[in-house]
């Protein structure tokens, strides 16, 4: 059974507002919503973060628990009034839940996370009982914000727009490189965001004129101890680009087996997934690292955000590089932020305040690139624009759109001897 079925099995995806008990908004306030506590104004927003601390996603867990650590201080000089408080969801789908009816019988005014899909999804399935706001830092499956939801936030993107964003800047560096691959195998974990871009990529792929076949796709277990038979099979179709959807754990173990077969194919490349450019993965692979690219939403270095962010990152963290962790900490800061803010406009903590607030979102002061955060009316920020990274020097380092690239891309990437 795959960890995508388990979640849908344990109600990860597939319940509905009918399930849930008919939520309605009624002149702006909210009605017909489980018990959820009301609270006086100019209170300190209590901020409910649901992070997968341990287990199996525990590195990116524990990168985003990174923003969340700096974020009081951080906001507190922007003028928000922010607690944080922490729960780990040990990246199991019913701890998700139970940790999400935690935190806000702890008070949590709101709840921000929870990284993976299937985790967000049972904590969507809570918050929306419970009329709490969720607001999502990194989460991509489509449905996240397709269900009916009136409480659910994201400014994250969808696994459509990470797979379409994704395959237009591969055409973007087939062209500035000069080098085009003419067949590519789709290698994926079969976990909910796994499957999702699976699904994603299945359906966008013979739209977009892409300049290259997709010989075959090849799913795996990111449980797995190794990744042998997988990078064997990918290896045996003749494919000249890897395109790769990946956490950090399964990403390490497919670079050293490819390293080990000696599959060198012109390219590894992600339409969005994490691993390739986190933190783990330069320092378990070193040199093998350098090349993989990803293709998506990426921090502004120039952004005042970023600056002040940076700076209280290096302060907490002085042993830690700020680029490895970037992604993760300014998706999750940028969402405790778009709560902070909606708080403020609100004047109170109470639910349907912060709901009207947070719907009428316009954040121009930001790390991220692209436009200011907004969202439409499924509670989706459909501007997110995503940016060509890839490993240099053992750094994440942006290589298009060409306006913003630190330096220029490298495709055919050097064979595996030659680094």
């Amino acid at each position: 059974m795959t960890n995508d079925h388990k979640n849908r099995s344990t109600g990860g995806l597939a319940l509905t507002r009918r399930q849930l008990g008919q939520a309605a908004l009624a002149g702006g306030a909210l009605v017909g919503f489980g018990r959820a506590p009301a609270f006086a104004q100019n209170t300190t927003l209590k901020v409910g973060v649901l992070l997968p601390r341990s287990g199996l996603l525990a590195q990116a867990g524990q990168a985003c628990q990174r923003g969340a650590d700096i974020a009081p201080a951080v906001l507190a000089d922007l003028g928000y009034k922010v607690e944080v408080m922490s729960a780990d969801t040990e990246s199991n789908v019913d701890v998700a839940r139970s940790r999400t009816e935690k935190l806000i019988n702890d008070g949590a005014h709101v709840i921000v996370g929870a990284f993976d899909s299937g985790q967000t999804a049972a904590a969507a399935q809570v918050c929306e009982q419970r009329g709490v706001p969720l607001v999502m830092n990194i989460a991509a499956a489509d449905r996240l914000t397709e269900q009916g939801y009136k409480t659910v936030f994201r400014n994250f993107p969808t696994s459509t727009m990470l797979v379409s964003n994704g395959l237009s800047l591969m055409k973007d560096l087939f062209t500035a490189t000069g080098t085009t691959p003419k067949s590519a195998v789709f290698l994926h974990a079969n976990d909910t965001f796994g499957m999702a871009n699976r699904q994603a990529l299945d359906a966008l792929f013979p739209k977009l004129d892409m300049p290259f076949t997709l010989v075959e796709s090849i799913s795996y277990d990111p449980k797995a101890q190794d990744l042998a038979v997988e990078v064997a099979k990918a290896k045996a179709t003749g494919a000249e680009l890897a395109i790769v959807t990946t956490r950090a754990n399964d990403a390490i173990m497919l670079v050293r087996e490819m390293v080990k077969q000696r599959w060198e194919p012109k390219g590894i490349v992600s339409p969005g997934s994490p691993g390739l450019y986190d933190e783990q993965f330069y320092k378990v692979l070193g040199k093998y690292a350098d090349y993989a690219i990803t293709n998506l939403p990426w921090y502004d270095p120039k952004a005042p955000l970023t600056k002040t962010v940076e700076a209280a990152f290096k302060k907490q963290f002085p042993s830690d590089r700020f680029e490895g962790y970037a992604f993760n900490v300014a998706f999750t800061l940028e969402a405790i932020l778009i709560a902070a803010d909606a708080f403020k406009r609100a004047g109170s903590a109470d639910s349907a305040s912060l709901l009207a607030a947070l719907r009428t979102t316009n954040l121009t002061n930001k790390m991220m690139v692209g436009p200011a955060i907004t969202f439409d009316e499924k509670g989706q920020n459909t501007q997110l624009i995503s940016a060509c990274v890839q490993n240099h020097n053992q750094r994440p380092t942006v290589v298009l759109p060409k306006a913003s690239a630190e330096t220029a891309p490298v495709f055919p990437a050097p064979g595996w001897g030659k680094r």
